[in-house]
C-alpha cells in the first residue's frame, strides 16, 4: 500500500512485508544457535526485542515508513485477533486461576500511577518550564488527558477523552507523539528485562512458585506435542478454525458498533462505539470458549506456535511505527511523558515488594495499562508463549476503566493547570 506524501525511501508493502519477515527470520536462525557470539548476544539481548527495534531504525531513518504503511493495519485486523484465538484455546483456566487476586491488584496498582503520576509530572516540569502550560494559547492539560485514556485504557479511551475535553488536532498530534515514543521504549524495557527475571524477583522478594509450576506444566504438554507429527491437514484446520473466529468477531464487531453508536452515543465513553474493542473482546471470548472444546486439542497441533508467530510479525509492524526522532519535536513534552511513566514505574515495584508479586505480574499488568491488548499479549509471551491470554484479559480490564481513569486524571491535570496559570 504505498499512500502520498511518503518520505521513505521503500514505500510498497509487499517489500516492507518481505523485509520484516528477513528480520524474524534472521532473528530465529541466529537465535537458536547453541554455540558461538549469538548464544552470549541472545543471553542479554531478548529476540523479541531486536524483531521490535531494528524496524524502528528503518522507520527512524526514513527507510520504510510506519505512518504510510498498511501493514500494522492489517497484522492489528487480521493477525492479533487470530493470535488471542491461538493462544487462547489452549489456555489452563485452573491454572490462571491460581495466579488469584494478586495480579488484579497489581494491575490497578499501575492505573493509580498512571493517574497520580501524570499530575505530578506535568506539575513538576511546568514549574520548571511554565511556557509548557499552553500550547499557542491552548491549555496543554488537554492534551495529556489524552494520554492517560491511553495509558490506562487504550485507543478507544484516548479518542473518547479527545472529545470530552476537546483537545485541537494539532495538540493531538503532539501527544500521539508522546504516547507512541514513551509506551514504545517502556515496551522495550520490559522485554529487556525479561532476561533477568530471577535476579529482579530475588530483589522483590517474589513468591513466583505458582507461575513455575504453570510453566513447568506447559512445558511438559510442549514437549508432548512436538512428539507428535504435525502436517498440512492439522495446519490447515488450525488455521481455518481461528480465521474463521476472526470472521466472526470482525461480522458481529460490525453489528455492535452501529447498534450502540445509533441507540447508545454514550456508550462511547466506555469504549463500546470502538471496533477495535469489540473484536478483540469477542476474539479472547471465542477463543475461551473453545479452550473448554475438544478444539483444545488443537494445540497439539502447533496452535500456540502459529499465535507466537503472528505475534512477532505484530511486534514488528509496530516497531516500524516508532520514530525515535519524535523526542527531537516538542522535547519538554516528552519530559513529563518519561517523568510520568517512571512514577508509574515506582509505583510498580512498591507494589509488587508490597505483594510478593513476580516481574511477570508487574510488567504485564504494567503493559496491559500502558500498551492494552496489542501489546500486553506479547510481554506475556516473552515469559512463556501459554501465558498470552493473561495479558490479554488484564488489558480487556484497562478497556473497561481506562475512560474513567483518565477523566478523573484530566481534571487533576486541569487543576493543576489552572492553579499555575491563574
Amino acid at each position: 500500500m504505498e499512500k502520498l506524501d511518503n518520505p521513505a525511501f521503500i514505500t510498497n508493502d509487499a517489500v516492507i512485508f518481505g523485509i520484516l519477515m528477513l528480520i524474524l527470520a534472521t532473528v530465529f536462525y541466529t537465535s537458536g544457535k547453541k554455540q558461538g557470539l549469538w548464544v552470549k548476544f541472545y543471553r542479554y539481548v531478548p529476540s523479541v526485542l531486536i524483531c521490535y527495534f531494528v524496524p524502528a531504525l528503518l522507520n527512524t531513518f526514513d527507510i520504510i515508513s510506519g505512518e504510510h504503511s498498511g501493514l500494522y493495519d492489517m497484522a492489528a485486523n487480521y493477525l492479533l485477533p487470530a493470535c488471542l484465538i491461538l493462544l487462547t484455546l489452549g489456555i489452563d483456566i485452573p491454572g490462571l486461576k491460581r495466579l488469584g487476586p494478586k495480579a488484579i491488584s497489581i494491575f490497578f496498582a499501575g492505573t493509580v500511577g498512571i493517574m497520580i503520576g501524570g499530575p505530578i509530572a506535568f506539575a513538576f516540569i511546568a514549574r520548571i518550564f511554565p511556557d509548557i502550560l499552553l500550547f499557542g494559547e491552548e491549555p496543554t492539560w488537554k492534551g495529556f488527558a489524552t494520554i492517560a485514556g491511553s495509558w490506562i485504557g487504550g485507543g478507544a479511551n484516548q479518542a473518547a477523552l479527545l472529545e470530552v475535553f476537546g483537545a485541537s488536532k494539532t495538540l493531538f498530534a503532539q501527544m500521539i507523539a508522546v504516547d507512541v515514543l514513551i509506551a514504545n521504549i517502556w515496551l522495550g524495557v520490559l522485554l529487556y528485562s525479561v532476561q533477568h527475571r530471577d535476579a529482579i524477583n530475588r530483589f522483590l522478594k517474589a513468591d513466583n512458585s505458582e507461575i513455575k509450576a504453570l510453566e513447568q506444566k506447559l512445558e511438559i504438554e510442549a514437549e508432548k506435542r512436538n512428539a507428535k507429527t504435525i502436517g498440512l491437514r492439522e495446519w490447515t484446520i488450525t488455521l481455518g478454525l481461528a480465521f474463521g473466529a476472526v470472521a466472526l468477531s470482525h461480522a458481529c464487531a460490525d453489528l455492535l458498533v452501529p447498534f450502540f453508536t445509533t441507540y447508545f452515543p454514550g456508550a462511547a465513553k466506555y469504549s463500546l462505539t470502538s471496533n477495535f474493542f469489540w473484536v478483540v473482546i469477542i476474539a479472547t471470548t471465542l477463543g475461551i470458549l473453545l479452550s473448554f472444546t475438544k478444539a483444545r486439542q488443537l494445540e497439539n497441533s502447533g496452535a500456540s506456535d502459529m499465535g507466537s508467530l503472528f505475534l512477532y510479525i505484530l511486534v514488528a509492524t509496530i516497531g516500524m511505527n516508532m520514530n525515535l526522532r519524535a523526542v527531537l519535536d516538542n522535547p519538554k513534552f516528552f519530559l513529563v511523558g518519561a517523568l510520568w511513566i517512571l512514577i508509574h514505574i515506582t509505583i510498580m515495584l512498591i507494589a509488587g515488594r508490597i505483594f510478593r508479586a513476580p516481574l511477570f505480574l508487574i510488567a504485564v499488568g504494567s503493559q496491559a495499562n500502558v500498551g492494552g491488548a496489542a501489546t500486553a499479549p506479547i510481554v506475556a509471551s516473552a515469559f512463556n508463549k501459554f501465558l498470552a491470554p493473561v495479558g490479554v484479559l488484564l488489558a480487556v480490564l484497562g478497556y473497561a476503566v481506562g475512560t474513567y481513569g483518565g477523566y478523573l486524571c484530566g481534571l487533576f491535570l486541569q487543576w493543576i493547570s489552572d492553579t499555575l496559570l491563574y
